[in-house]
C-alpha cells in the first residue's frame, strides 16, 4: 500500500479515535468516497493499536494502579483503588466483547458498513450526546465510579458498535447522563477503550494469522506510528479544551456530516 494512504489511514484513526466523532465510521468511509482501496483489516488493527499505546501513555498512572491491582481482582479482593478500577473496567468490557462476537457471527458487523447506517448514527447519537451534555449535571468525579455505572456505561460502549456511533462519544453521553463532569466522563471513555481495543485486536487477530507477510507487518508497524502520535497529540488537546468548552463542537460537526451523508445516501 503506497505510503501517502497509510499516514491518512493513521492520521484518521489517531485523531478520531478518543474524539467523540466515531473512527471506526471515518475509517469506513475513506475508501468509500474517495474511491480509493480499502485499507483491509489488518491496517485497521496496526492503526488501532498506536492509539491504544496513546491513550495508555496518557494515562499511564490509571494503567499502573489497575496493573498492580489485577491480581487482587483475580482473587476477589477490591480492598486496593487498582483492583477496584481494574474490576469496574472488566465489567464495563463484557457487554461489548458479547455484542461483537454476535455481530461477527450472524455477519451483521459487515451489513453495517454502509454510508447510510453511519449517516443515522452520526446525526442521531449527535443529538443524543447535546442533550447528554446540557441536561446532565456535574456532580460527579470518576474516582465514584461503581458497579452499576460500570455496566450502564458497558451497554453505551457495545451500542457504539454500530458503525459511525462513536466508542468515546457513546461512553461519555453515558456518563454525562450519570451525573460525571465532562473531564471525568471523557478520562472513564479513555480508560475503557483500553481492554476494549486489546479484546477486539486479538479476536480479529486471530483472523489474520493465515494472511499475515512481511509487506502488511511493515505498513501496519507504519501505521501504527504515525497513529500513535497523531492520538497522543488529539488526546492531550482534547482533555485541555473541555476545561473551557463543551462537547458541542463535536455535536455540530457530527450533524454537519451525517447530514451529508444521509443526502449522498439517499440521493
Amino acid at each position: 500500500m503506497p505510503l501517502y494512504h497509510i499516514l491518512i489511514l493513521a492520521l484518521i484513526q489517531g485523531i478520531t479515535e478518543f474524539l467523540p466523532i466515531s473512527s471506526s465510521g471515518h475509517l469506513i468511509l475513506f475508501p468509500q468516497l474517495t474511491g480509493m482501496q480499502d485499507q483491509g483489516v489488518a491496517l485497521d488493527v496496526a492503526v488501532h493499536v498506536g492509539t491504544l499505546f496513546a491513550v495508555m501513555l496518557y494515562f499511564r498512572d490509571d494503567v499502573v494502579s489497575v496493573l498492580r491491582g489485577m491480581p487482587d481482582m483475580i482473587r476477589g479482593r477490591f480492598e486496593t483503588e487498582g483492583a477496584r478500577l481494574a474490576g469496574l473496567l472488566a465489567v464495563a468490557t463484557v457487554p461489548v466483547i458479547l455484542f461483537g462476537l454476535i455481530l461477527k457471527v450472524t455477519g451483521l458487523i459487515d451489513a453495517m458498513r454502509s454510508v447510510a447506517v453511519i449517516g443515522w448514527a452520526m446525526l442521531g447519537f449527535g443529538i443524543v450526546l447535546y442533550i447528554a451534555d446540557k441536561k446532565g449535571p456535574e456532580t460527579r468525579a470518576a474516582e465514584g465510579w461503581n458497579l452499576r455505572d460500570a455496566m450502564i456505561l458497558g451497554l453505551w460502549q457495545a451500542v457504539a458498535l454500530i458503525p459511525g456511533t462513536s466508542r468515546s462519544g457513546s461512553t461519555i453521553t453515558g456518563a454525562r447522563f450519570l451525573g460525571f463532569e465532562r473531564h471525568d466522563a471523557a478520562r472513564l471513555s479513555m480508560l475503557m477503550s483500553i481492554p476494549t481495543i486489546i479484546a477486539s485486536g486479538a479476536i480479529t487477530a486471530l483472523d489474520l494469522v493465515e494472511t499475515a507477510n512481511a509487506r502488511a507487518a511493515i505498513d501496519g508497524a507504519i501505521g501504527a506510528a504515525i497513529s500513535f502520535v497523531a492520538a497522543l497529540v488529539a488526546l492531550k488537546l482534547m482533555m485541555r479544551f473541555l476545561a473551557a468548552v463543551s462537547f458541542t463542537p463535536y455535536v455540530i460537526y457530527r450533524i454537519a456530516l451525517g447530514v451529508f451523508l444521509l443526502w449522498l445516501a439517499y440521493s
